[in-house]
């Protein structure tokens, strides 16, 4: 065991003596595996609030299943709160500060495997990133998703009524109503948003196990989630089962296949990028393209839909989405890839597709259950471990229709998938758009370019009227180095939709969007614009043309025209000089290669 380092002989006695000054260690785990229980509590962050509780469960689940169990903490960032504001560029940087955390306590304290307890934003691809990279046998098992607000409201709720009540549409009173019911307990964010997206995608990964990413934060069943993880970290260490085991290229393409059917976070192809970095997979934008030109859509989540990660629980969450991919294409999944679970991907698939006739009755039972909610606000899940009485009440979602929820071959929402790369003048190394979010008469978009260059200026331009029908908006120098820190957009799309301008106006950016974000904005434009991208070159009023079924991104001007802008070009000097930004604008690759700042070659 790689424990052994620390805890085996007798000139690892000072070793043994603080060990045992812990608590943490007795007689005879010497002969036990160490294993690392990688919380993330942090109690301003609602995915994770309720957090602290689950490590110590878990702490003592992996102790009885005979593993010697040490929990420490990561950071995070929730990118809801830092949204709008210098804090957002903080939150892909923290992504990477996660993964070097991570790494330093495993390689320090010589840890035979870890059980990561993420749940939003940028903690559960930093985490995965950590296991690829030291590649100790790993379980992920997240926190869970919230439920979804009165009325099917959820957190885009308030940032659309904030831009009505801008514009005189929405009162006082009702902005207020809405920001009391959107978030109504614990857990990640309820539609397809990162979080959601990354966490389902663990799953595929072959990382996680069945029904971590939609079972709800605040159901019982969650407590059997943390439970098996524990018995499983301990018998993944036995066998050997690394990481690095589970994922290459074909393990890759089934994740992103299940997310491009779902129309996840357009995030999910940034992270899972970095992702096949630490893995040593050659992975790149044109697989990727491939994979969403190849995969039907199935599955519309919020804000795509009405339906949130409840609806995809309780009619048969990702397992039977994998198993639909099947029926439409049995040719589209690699089904002989090894899981967590012990078993292959095709193995799983069969047991825990609710439509299928081998579907376990544990598998029905969680989907039947996993969607338990309270009828009042809940912040902990104290009650789910042991810990206080439960909540006065308790009730299930309505029912929805699974077959729309879901669909199946004969009515996908469209045969190509949700997520869609684009090329042209403007984005050589490609940039993403989530085409389950766009409605059909923008998916082909002409008009004149309105530019800005940060986030806060093109919120603030478009709440003031500065963004007219048929404009194209341009926000740049917000890329992984620009930036630096490639922020998110959620709120000038947001501002977009709830001015009622998403069926005339276009957004195309170098930095990136939430998963919340909703119509034609094309972000992840490479090579970004402070490396004198093509991005950089376009000026106020040129015609921009994004065409989805094209899968363009182009500048309307010549050739000549475009050399001649190339050439008068000057880089702006960074934004930022020292600390965490500056750390990161330095090391940052591009983000068709994830943003990852380990890329040294780049």
């Amino acid at each position: 065991m790689r424990s052994d380092t620390v805890k085996r002989g007798f000139h690892r006695a000072p070793h043994r003596s603080l060990l045992r000054a812990t608590g943490n260690f007795v007689d005879g785990d010497e002969n036990r595996p160490f294993v690392a229980v990688v919380n993330s509590h942090i109690d301003i962050i609602p995915g994770h609030t309720h957090l602290n509780p689950v490590g110590q469960f878990i702490k003592r689940a992996v102790r009885a299943a005979g593993g010697v169990p040490f929990v420490f903490n990561t950071i995070g960032v929730d990118d809801g709160i830092a949204m709008g504001h210098r804090g957002m560029k903080f939150s892909l940087p923290s992504r990477d500060l996660i993964a070097d955390s991570i790494e330093t306590m495993l390689e320090a304290h010589c840890f035979d495997g870890m059980i990561c307890i993420p749940n939003c934003d940028k903690i559960t691809p930093g985490m995965m990133m950590a296991a690829l990279r030291t590649n100790v046998p790993t379980i992920i098992v997240s926190g869970g998703p919230m439920a979804a607000g009165e009325g099917d409201t959820d957190l885009l709720s308030a940032f659309y009524g904030v831009a009505q009540h801008e514009m005189g549409q929405m009162s006082d009173e009702e902005l207020t109503r809405i920001e009391n019911v959107a978030c109504p307990t614990c857990g990640s964010c309820s539609g397809m948003y990162t979080a959601n997206s990354m966490n389902c995608l663990a799953e595929v990964l072959g990382l996680a196990l069945p029904c971590t990413g939609t079972t709800l934060a605040v159901s019982p069943e969650r407590r059997k989630l943390y439970e098996w993880a524990a018995r499983r970290i301990v018998e993944l260490i036995d066998e050997d089962l690394k990481p690095r085991d589970i994922v290459n290229r074909e393990t890759i393409d089934n994740a992103l296949r299940m997310d491009v059917a779902m129309g996840g976070s357009t995030n999910t192809i940034l992270h899972t990028l970095a992702l096949a970095e630490e893995a040593e997979v050659d992975y790149d934008l044109r697989r990727i393209h491939h994979i969403g030109q190849t995969t039907p859509h199935l599955c519309k989540v919020a804000p795509s839909n009405e339906y949130h990660i409840q609806d995809v629980h309780v009619s048969g969450g990702i397992h039977t989405i994998l198993g639909a991919l099947l029926r439409y294409d049995e040719s589209l999944l690699t089904l002989d890839r090894p899981t967590v679970t012990g078993k292959t991907l095709g193995e799983n698939i069969a047991e825990w597709d609710l439509r299928s006739e081998r579907c376990t009755d544990q598998a029905r039972e969680i989907y039947r259950l996993g969607a338990t909610v309270p009828t009042e606000r809940v912040s902990s899940i104290d009650h789910l471990l042991g810990e206080t009485p439960p909540p006065p009440a308790i009730g299930t979602i309505p029912s929805p229709d699974v077959y729309d929820v879901i669909r199946e071959k004969g009515n996908p929402h469209s045969e190509t998938g949700g997520l869609s790369v684009l090329y042209g003048n403007l984005a050589p190394e490609g940039c993403v758009v989530k085409t389950a979010g766009v409605l059909p008469e923008m998916l082909v978009h002409e008009g004149p370019a309105v530019i800005f260059g940060s986030e806060e200026e093109a919120a603030h331009g478009i709440l003031n009227e500065q963004v007219k029908a048929g404009d194209v908006v341009v926000v740049r120098y917000e890329g992984p180095r620009g930036g630096p820190g490639m922020q998110e957009m959620l709120g000038p799309t947001s501002y977009i939709k709830g001015l009622g301008l998403d069926r005339s106006v276009a957004l195309i950016t170098d930095g990136r969007f939430s998963g919340g974000t909703w119509g034609m904005v094309v972000g992840h434009v490479a090579p970004e614009a402070f490396v004198g991208g093509p991005i950089a070159l376009i000026q106020e009023g040129d015609s921009v043309t994004i065409d989805a079924h094209k899968l363009l991104l182009q500048l309307n001007i010549s050739d000549e025209e475009m050399a001649a802008r190339r050439q008068a070009w000057v880089q702006p000097k960074p934004r930022y000089t020292r600390g965490v930004l500056a750390k990161f604008g330095k090391l940052a690759s591009t983000a068709s290669r994830g943003a990852v700042t380990d890329a040294f070659d780049t």
